[in-house]
């Protein structure tokens, strides 16, 4: 099972589902609803519909914020039967639909090791691709209730969506904070991220719930910190990169720790280089 929502705020609710410690957010207004994430599998997905059933009866929209597995292959279980829109960043909506294979592929290996059982059913998963992409704001009405999705920039990916529901002061920022480990910075733009979260945190008040994409909901002071501590790997890098330095040096001194330190130099020389 996944699990239960939560209210986190007003008619806002958060599931975490235990496996990876992923968020789904629900949106409820009057008559409509909206699913921020659809978790990894199809059985994943069919327990989060249920979930989703106890707090709502309302139909539902997607939105994905961003194409990690995580994070959407649970789309075809939640919005191809009925067909619902589903949300996405163009650059998100284009992975999905024209490299499946690949990303099934890349789950796989991510996973295979640590959770041979969820890598097992992720390499036969069905994707369905966003029918609606963002490029770089959208406002959508869900029952009444004005919700935006914004791309901030380039940060964990190219195809970041963040999903702002001002009535409740609430914000889901996907992978671009994470309260349940540090940043995944495989395909990740380390020097822009902080900018990216600089763009989000100008939606937000001292009251804010920030609901990241692993881990607990936090509040604006979290995501200042952690914008602080991209700052400061983003400095290392570009220091780094200017002596000469292994990426190595970078990932010792890195607030994130070295194993995470040394993903995020490699990505930061690479977009230093022109390669990312």
């Amino acid at each position: 099972m996944t699990g239960r929502f939560v209210e986190v705020a007003d008619r806002v609710h958060v599931l975490r589902e235990p496996l990876l410690q992923v968020n789904v957010t629900l949106v409820v207004g009057d008559g409509a609803a909206l699913l921020v994430d659809t978790l990894s599998t199809a059985g994943q997905a069919r327990d989060l519909a249920a979930a989703a059933r106890e707090v709502t009866p309302h139909p539902w929209i997607v939105v994905n914020t961003h194409h990690h597995f995580d994070h959407c292959f649970g789309n075809a279980t939640l919005a191809a039967d009925p067909p619902r829109p589903v949300y996405a960043h163009a650059l998100a909506a284009v992975a999905l639909r024209e490299r499946p294979d690949e990303l099934r592929r890349a789950a796989y290996e991510e996973i295979r090791e640590e959770r041979p059982e969820l890598a097992a059913e992720l390499a036969d998963t069905e994707l369905l691709a966003p029918t609606h992409t963002v490029h770089t704001e959208t406002v959508l009405d869900v029952g009444g209730r004005r919700v935006v999705l914004r791309h901030p920039g380039h940060g964990h990916t190219d195809a970041d969506l963040v999903v702002h529901v001002p009535d409740a002061d609430v914000l889901v920022a996907g992978d671009l904070v994470e309260q349940g480990g540090p940043p995944a910075f495989e395909e990740s733009y380390p020097l822009q991220w902080p900018d990216a979260v600089a763009d989000l945190l100008r939606l937000t008040t001292p009251a804010t719930v920030v609901v990241p994409g692993h881990g607990d909901p936090v509040d604006v002071e979290f995501v200042r910190a952690q914008h602080a501590q991209l700052v400061r790997q983003a400095w290392l890098i570009r220091a780094g990169h200017t002596g000469n330095a292994p990426p190595e040096r970078v990932a010792a001194d890195s607030p994130f720790g070295a194993r995470p330190g040394l993903i995020a130099a490699h990505r930061g020389y690479a977009e230093l280089n022109g390669t990312a």
